[in-house]
C-alpha cells in the first residue's frame, strides 16, 4: 500500500463529512480536502522536526537521531508516491555490508528521494546544495539524519563538508551519497564531474559504489497521469584499496565511463 494512501483517506473523509456536519454547502469539499491534506502532511513535519528539534549544525553528529531516519525516509516515500515514482535497484546484491560512498548521474530533484526509498535498509544519507538544508524545519531533520550541505563556490567550505562526510563514513554513523556533477543534468547527458567528491571515500578508506539512474527526468512529464519506473542500476563497487591506489580524477574519469556506457543502453 502507498503510504500516501491514508493521508488521501482521511483528506477525503474530511472533505466529504464536514460540509454535511457543519452544514457547509459541498462545494466546500475540495478546499477542505486541500486544506486537510496540507494540515496533516505539516502536522507529519512538525512531529518529526520535534524529534530531533536540538541537532547543533556547528558540530558533527556523534551518531544519527533515530527520528530524523525515520522522518525523512517517511517524506521521501511520500514525495515519491505523489511524484509516481516507482523505484527498481537492480544489482543490489553488490553493495558492501559496511558503509559506503555511493556515486550517481543526477537527473532531478526527486533523485536523492528515490535513492532514500530504494536504498532503506542501506541507511543513505546525501550531501546536498546548501539552499536544500536551509528549508525550514526540513533543513534540521535533514542534518540531523546525516545530510550534509556542500558549498561548491567556497572551497574551504566545500572541504569542511567532504571531511565530516568522510568522518561519518569511517565512524560507521550512516553511508553518504553524492552527485559529481554537482547539479542535475537538464539534457540527459553527463556533466563535468568534481573530482573532489572522491575525496570522501579516499580519506574514509570506504567502498566506492559507482551507480547509474535512468527514467526519473520523466517524472515530471508524467506527473499525477501514469507511474514512472525510475532504475537504479549498481555499476560496480571498488573496495577501498583500489579507492585509495587511484587519484581523485582517475575514479572520476573511471565513473564517468562506465555511467555514459550503462546510460547510453
Amino acid at each position: 500500500m502507498h503510504l500516501a494512501l491514508p493521508f488521501f483517506l482521511i483528506s477525503l473523509a474530511a472533505a466529504l463529512g464536514l460540509p454535511g456536519l457543519c452544514r457547509f454547502s459541498f462545494w466546500w469539499a475540495l478546499p477542505l480536502f486541500l486544506a486537510s491534506e496540507l494540515l496533516l502532511h505539516a502536522g507529519l513535519v512538525l512531529v518529526i522536526w520535534l524529534c530531533c528539534r536540538r541537532v547543533d549544525r556547528d558540530k558533527p553528529l556523534e551518531r544519527q537521531f533515530p527520528g530524523a531516519v525515520t522522518g525523512t525516509r517517511i517524506i521521501a516515500r511520500l514525495l515519491c508516491d505523489y511524484g509516481g515514482l516507482r523505484p527498481v535497484v537492480l544489482g543490489e546484491e553488490k553493495l558492501p555490508k559496511e558503509p559506503f560512498l555511493i556515486v550517481c548521474n543526477h537527473r532531478s530533484m526527486f533523485d536523492p528521494l528515490m535513492g532514500i526509498v530504494a536504498l532503506e535498509k542501506h541507511n543513505i544519507s546525501y550531501i546536498s546544495k546548501p539552499s536544500n538544508m536551509q528549508i525550514p524545519l526540513i533543513g534540521d531533520i535533514a542534518y540531523a539524519a546525516g545530510f550534509l550541505p556542500i558549498d561548491r563556490e567556497n572551497d574551504r567550505r566545500a572541504l569542511k563538508s567532504i571531511l565530516q562526510a568522510a568522518d561519518y563514513l569511517k565512524r560507521g554513523v550512516c553511508s553518504m551519497g553524492i552527485y559529481p556533477e554537482g547539479t542535475r543534468s537538464r539534457t540527459g547527458e553527463l556533466l563535468p564531474f568534481h573530482a573532489g567528491s572522491f575525496k570522501i571515500a579516499q580519506r574514509a578508506s570506504a567502498p566506492l559504489v559507482i551507480a547509474a539512474i535512468r527514467g526519473s527526468e520523466k517524472m515530471k512529464r508524467r506527473l499525477f497521469l501514469r507511474p514512472t519506473r525510475v532504475e537504479l542500476e549498481i555499476l560496480e563497487v571498488l573496495p577501498p584499496e583500489e579507492v585509495k591506489a587511484m587519484s581523485t580524477h582517475e575514479l572520476a574519469e573511471h565513473s564517468r565511463e562506465l555511467m555514459e556506457k550503462a546510460l547510453e543502453q
